[in-house]
């Protein structure tokens, strides 16, 4: 798995559990399958500029707390 890939990952998964949410409540919230989110939490998938500014609102966080290293 590639770095960023690593890093939109565990982003991703630890501000989903600050906000208590499950993969299937974002998957609501960002209008994407609850799958899709579990592949980019896994890092299977990376996901488009346009999905992280989607997840990134649905989680209520700029986007660059989901890029931060």
């Amino acid at each position: 798995m590639d770095e960023m890939k690593q890093i939109v990952a565990r982003n991703l998964r630890r501000v989903r559990h600050e906000r208590k949410l499950s993969q299937e409540e974002l998957s609501f919230r960002a209008k994407v399958d609850r799958s899709y989110i579990s592949q980019l939490e896994t890092g299977s998938y990376s996901a488009s500029v346009t999905m992280l500014g989607k997840l990134a609102k649905a989680l209520g966080v700029d986007v660059s707390e989901l890029l931060k290293r």
